[in-house]
């Protein structure tokens, strides 16, 4: 997933688990030029969301080891990964990392949708639950949707 590869960049470079936020920002917006100083903030906001970092004072924690990141030479992150995900699109992602493949995965979640007549987030967390992926952390947001669909 190119966003857990984006965020994990700069940790890896220095071999931690731990950064200052600002020495975060310089890595990717100007020793490696991915993103602009505030794209690299609002990097770390959608990150933050998506539980790969965490905020400690002025200090960045990654959430998982860096080592266990590929990061090919070539990589550069699109400006897409800066958009907030819906619930569904990060149980998707989850999913697809597991080895699913997307379209199957779409599918399906679209059926249980259907099916369970429930919004396409909590189609999504059933989905992974019955799948054996966990998404704990993103039932809340389904949640929510199911409740505004009311």
């Amino acid at each position: 997933m190119s966003l857990r590869v984006a965020v994990a960049a700069p940790f890896a470079q220095n071999g931690t688990r731990r950064l200052r936020e600002n020495e975060f920002v310089v890595s990717l917006s100007l020793e490696r030029g991915w993103f602009t100083p505030d794209q690299s903030k609002r990097l770390v906001d959608v990150a933050t969301e998506a539980d790969l970092l965490s905020r400690e004072g002025h200090d960045l924690v990654l959430a998982f080891d860096p080592s266990t990141v590929t990061i090919p030479e070539e990589f550069v992150p699109a400006e897409d990964l800066l958009r907030r995900r819906s619930a569904f699109e990060r149980v998707l992602d989850a999913l697809v990392a597991t080895g699913a493949e997307k379209h199957e995965v779409v599918g399906a979640v679209n059926a249980l949708q259907s099916d369970l007549e429930i919004t396409i987030e909590a189609a999504a967390v059933v989905y992974a639950h019955r799948e054996g992926v966990d998404v704990e952390e993103l039932v809340p947001l389904a949640r929510s949707a199911l409740l505004e669909g009311d």
